[in-house]
């Protein structure tokens, strides 16, 4: 596959970078990784979603690199609240989960990117880049995957079960996989135990699954091959 073009320069007024992420060493790295852009700052880091909502409000970055797993909110449900108050904002989402599954939801949730964090310090800045002059950014791959998905029948079934699932239920897939009981993710996600368990009966019955022993060894081999 061919390299691809650098993008044109920036326009020469500075811009402003807002990071949402609740690992320090990585958000550390992130603004060195932004650091390399010509005129363009940090100008505030976050570790949950309401800290980040009143910053964010508060600064009016012309960016948001934002990771979709935050205590309590998600980064999901943070896109959301963010662009319902300040819908021109533009996010670009960072996370270290399967693009196939969370990219397409980003985008239609009014993010304007998608990339995971095993990129590539140039593939990151490509992407940073890309928002910032206004396009929309998606791999290869997902692009490749959006344009057949609009372009298959309409009766077509989805390719993955797992389109079937809200990003609640896969925010709760993914730590059930990660070994946590119903206790603890409630106490992550900071909703009830009857919610969460409401939400993992709904993904059993979406999914097929007979019991909660299958439901969880499915967990545990999903979150294992995004390893």
């Amino acid at each position: 596959m061919p390299p691809r073009p650098p993008s044109p320069p920036l326009a020469p007024t500075p811009k402003t970078v807002f990071l949402v992420d609740d690992h320090p060493v990585f958000c550390e790295g992130l603004s060195s990784v932004v650091s390399q852009i010509p005129d363009l700052v940090v100008c505030g880091t976050a570790a949950c979603a309401p800290q980040a909502l009143a910053a964010i409000l508060r600064l009016a970055p012309d960016l948001v690199l934002m990771d979709i797993s935050l205590p309590g909110k998600s980064g999901l449900d943070l896109l959301q609240d963010l662009l319902a108050l300040a819908p021109n904002t533009h996010v670009l989402v960072i996370s270290m989960h399967d693009e196939t599954l969370y990219a397409e939801r980003v985008l239609r949730a009014g993010g304007r990117g998608y990339i995971m964090k095993q990129e590539d310090p140039d593939t990151i800045l490509f992407a940073i880049t890309r928002v910032l002059l206004g396009h929309v950014y998606a791999s290869d791959r997902t692009a490749t995957s959006i344009l057949e998905s609009l372009s298959r029948p309409r009766s077509a079934p989805p390719g993955s079960l797992l389109t079937k699932l809200t990003a609640r239920e896969l925010e709760i897939l993914r730590l059930t996989g990660q070994g946590k009981d119903n206790r603890s993710i409630s106490q992550e996600l900071s909703i009830s135990l009857k919610t969460t368990d409401t939400h993992r009966a709904h993904i059993k019955e979406k999914l097929g699954f007979k019991n909660t022993t299958e439901f969880v060894h499915y967990a545990v081999r999903w979150v294992g091959d995004q390893l």
